[in-house]
């Protein structure tokens, strides 16, 4: 059975259509990037699986249901004065949300905590105020507080923004060594493919109401990126990275991408 499955789903905003007619099963262990532009509807994606927004017509399924689904948000820096644990920021996987599996039991709830803790080399600084950690240091309690529940499924919401290449790769290895360790079906929301280009099994890619989903090389080519933006678009490859190159539409893509490959 798929982790993920979406038929015909539609979704749209009055006249503005964010994505129509998308068909898309996702299979436990599979690791799916979703790229395009700000506006496309990634993030309005992830909202939809998770829960949070109705589909304007068709229809998702997520095995499990929410309870199965681990949820990476975007990095965001936190105030220096942010007392709350790094412990705590984890613990909240289990109970803090909606689709939370609320343990009830103190021991069990901290050896899971514990547990979710190690598994991404964090307990040196669990007990520090969120606060006083770096961004790279926030971003692994966020990881476990996505691994926590054990979660059959795995959203990530632009988790690389503002790390570091070093940290960006940390993150990236926690995420895939949970899916090949527990067949949990990630779906990685970014806009800097090139970390992740080796971890990824296909890719979903949005824009401007028009969507391709195939390998890596069936969709990050010149032809498939110039169809869905319509307009002149030009993929090339420098050391194993993908730079994408283009007017208008293409313009943020082409800045990170290309930011990355040269540094």
């Amino acid at each position: 059975m798929s982790a993920i499955s979406l038929r015909g789903a539609r979704l749209s905003y009055s006249d503005r259509v964010l994505w129509d007619g998308l068909d898309l099963d996702v299979e436990p262990g599979e690791f799916l990037a979703v790229l395009g532009p700000n506006g496309s509807g990634k993030t309005s994606l992830m909202r939809v699986l998770l829960g949070l927004q109705q589909l304007s017509s068709g229809s998702v399924e997520v095995a499990g249901g929410n309870h199965a689904i681990g949820y990476i948000p975007q990095q965001r820096a936190l105030e220096q004065s942010m007392t709350l644990r790094g412990r705590d920021l984890v613990g909240l996987g289990l109970d803090g949300y909606r689709w939370g599996l609320g343990v009830r039991n103190r021991r069990e709830r901290r050896v899971r905590v514990d547990e979710a803790i190690a598994a991404v080399g964090a307990t040196r600084y669990a007990d520090a105020p969120l606060g006083l950690l770096s961004g790279g240091e926030q971003q692994r309690l966020r990881v476990a507080q996505a691994l926590v529940g054990d979660p059959r499924v795995m959203l990530c919401d632009e988790p690389l923004l503002s790390l570091d290449l070093a940290n960006q790769r940390v993150v990236s290895e926690l995420i895939d060594k949970r899916r090949r360790e527990a067949d949990t079906a990630v779906l990685f929301v970014t806009h800097e493919l090139n970390p992740v280009l080796p971890l990824v099994d296909r890719v979903l890619y949005l824009v401007g109401g028009r969507f391709r989903v195939g390998k890596p090389d069936e969709v990050m080519n010149s032809a498939t990126l110039s169809e869905l933006y319509r307009t002149p678009v030009e993929v090339v490859r420098v050391r194993d990275q993908i730079l994408v190159v283009g007017a208008g539409a293409c313009e943020e893509q082409t800045h990170h991408l290309t930011a990355e490959a040269a540094s």
